[in-house]
């Protein structure tokens, strides 16, 4: 949709158009993405050289409260969750999280998924975590205090600025050309 934070123009917008209050164990919702393993290869993850990288990107939310983001590799069988809040609603704001590379797990460098990136907008609790922070040996997605968008009609979540770098420093949105890009 267009709207989006200044520098930006459109964002993806998710917009419950009906409700599920209780989410059943293994009911989850999220907007996932995926990092092809060629353009990840260098981060030497599953390597005891894996390189730590910062996840940066603007959210806005009808509802507030605690979100989670969650990196896994293409075997769904390690996982980094973390939380993040929205502290008011239908107000653009950045976020930052830093993630150790893990060294272990297999991660693809061809061009398959190297890494998905998910964030959570409800998640039942088999996919649920009391561990933050690190990999774990698990497909989890989200802790037990996650906002359900889901259960109130009309509430939306939107997403844009996403950006992954080498390192634990968030630097401004790169705008890059198609061109430059390819």
């Amino acid at each position: 949709v267009a709207d989006a934070p200044v520098g930006f123009y459109y964002s993806n917008k998710i917009t419950v158009t009906g409700t599920d209050s209780s989410l059943g164990s293994t009911e989850y919702g999220r907007q996932l993405t995926s990092i092809e393993g060629q353009n990840m290869a260098n981060l030497n993850w599953g390597t005891a050289n894996a390189k730590t990288v910062t996840l940066s990107f603007y959210v806005k939310s009808s509802l507030t409260g605690t979100f989670y983001i969650q990196l896994f590799n293409s075997a769904a069988d390690r996982s980094f969750v973390a939380p993040y809040t929205i502290n008011s609603a239908s107000t653009w704001e950045r976020k930052t999280i830093t993630i150790a590379g893990p060294t272990d797990g297999t991660w693809l460098t061809t061009n398959g998924a190297g890494v998905y990136v998910t964030w959570s907008l409800g998640a039942g609790s088999t996919y649920q975590t009391s561990t933050f922070n690190s990999w774990i040996s698990a497909f989890d997605m989200a802790g037990s205090d996650q906002v359900n968008i889901f259960a109130t009609n009309s509430a939306t979540w939107q997403l844009t600025g996403v950006q992954m770098e080498l390192g634990t420093e968030a630097t401004p949105f790169e705008h890059r050309s198609f061109g430059d890009e390819l």
